[in-house]
Formats: C-alpha cells, sequence, structure tokens
C-alpha cells in the first residue's frame, strides 16, 4: 500500500471536493447508497480518514473514540465507534478496511495500546461483522441470550451513535429507508447469516456488534 495516501480530518471540515470524492466510493459501493445515511454519521462521528491513489479515490473510514460512562462501571470508559468504511474494488482484501478504521478511531488520541477500550460497530452484513466476530467477548452471538448488562451497555451505546435499538436482539432500528446494498462478492457461510436473520435491510436496519479489548471487566 505504499502508493496510497491518506489523510485524517474532521467530518465537520470536509471541503466540497471531499465529500464528491466520499459519495462517489459510497455510490460505488453500495447499491440505492443513501447519503442522508451518511450525512448522519458526520453529525454523531468527528473523524474520517481518506485514502487516494495516485489522486484516485479508494477508500474512506468514519469513526470516534470518546471517553464517557457506562452501565454498572465506576470509571470512565473508553468507547470506539466505528462508522461507515467503503473501499473501492480493485483495493480490497489488502487490509485496508481496518487500517482506515483504526486511524480514524485513533485520531481523537484516546485510542491507545494498553487501554481497555469498548469497540462498537453497526453492522448491516456478515463481512463487516467478521471484523469482531471471532472475539470470544463480542455479543450478540446467536443463540446465546444477551444479560441485563449486554442490554444497558448496548443501549448507552445506540444512544452515542443517535439510533434506536432494540436490547433484546441488538438490531438498530433504521429510518423506514435502505442505507444501501453492499456490492460485495464474498462466500458467506450460513453461520454468519444467523445473527442478520431479523435485520431487515429494506428498512434500514442494521447490527449492533460490541467486545471489549484487550479484555472485558469483571462480570462481563
Amino acid at each position: 500500500m505504499s502508493d496510497i495516501d491518506i489523510r485524517i480530518l474532521r467530518t465537520e471540515a470536509l471541503t466540497n471536493g471531499d465529500l464528491e470524492m466520499v459519495y462517489r466510493l459510497f455510490d460505488q459501493s453500495y447499491r440505492q447508497a443513501n447519503h442522508k445515511y451518511l450525512e448522519k454519521s458526520f453529525s454523531k462521528l468527528r473523524y474520517i480518514a481518506l485514502a487516494t491513489s495516485q489522486e484516485t479515490p479508494v477508500g474512506f473510514a468514519v469513526a470516534d473514540t470518546i471517553e464517557t460512562s457506562l452501565p454498572r462501571l465506576a470509571d470512565l470508559q473508553v468507547v470506539m465507534l466505528a462508522g461507515i468504511c467503503c473501499i473501492a474494488s480493485d483495493f480490497r482484501r489488502m487490509g485496508l478496511f481496518t487500517k482506515l478504521e483504526i486511524l480514524a478511531a485513533s485520531a481523537s488520541g484516546l485510542f491507545k495500546p494498553g487501554i481497555r477500550v469498548l469497540m462498537c460497530g453497526r453492522m448491516a452484513h456478515p463481512v463487516s461483522f467478521r471484523s469482531i466476530r471471532k472475539s470470544p467477548l463480542v455479543i450478540p452471538k446467536y443463540g446465546v441470550p444477551l444479560s441485563d448488562w449486554n442490554k444497558e451497555i448496548g443501549l448507552k451505546v445506540a444512544g452515542l451513535y443517535g439510533v434506536t435499538l432494540d436490547p433484546e436482539t441488538f438490531i438498530v432500528r433504521g429510518d423506514g429507508l435502505p442505507i444501501g446494498y453492499p456490492d460485495l462478492e464474498y462466500e458467506i457461510p450460513e453461520e454468519e447469516w444467523l445473527p442478520f436473520q431479523a435485520v431487515n435491510r429494506d428498512q434500514g436496519d442494521s447490527l449492533l456488534g460490541i467486545t471489549w479489548f484487550p479484555d472485558a471487566p469483571e462480570g462481563w
């Protein structure tokens, strides 16, 4: 990835040219891409990583990391809020998705090695969920009931994103319109689709996934 240039910007500082590049990548990555969904993300998440190769847009990721109180925990906690990420088709499977998300999440200065972090993301497709699915601390897990504490923290995270969550399923209720349909060519095992069975993508639903890293508070 030596020929890829990456800029980290505040979402509020995006120029018209930056926005044009972001919308172009969004439209290339999603069928029926909902620009209002992206604009709402900019109002909640402060940072975006933009990648270009010889001035050609190749990817972006929106994210934020904050310090806040969480249910049943006495001290303030670091919470990483991952947002939407789009990578041009010719640049996928290169690790760019994870790299851009981490760079955007690190821009606040709170996402540091050795610090316990609650990592969060809203996923509309199993490929996005793969980034945290293998963690033994991840929720939700298909067939595993959520604890009352899980639900309380899920509702808190939903508030940080400014969305409505069903705490029994961790489904984020959409606004009635699709976010968009990812244009992806991946083999998805049936087991990876199971947590998404009740996600109505036609209505803009998604799945909230969260995990602790590198470890969880006692009792999680």
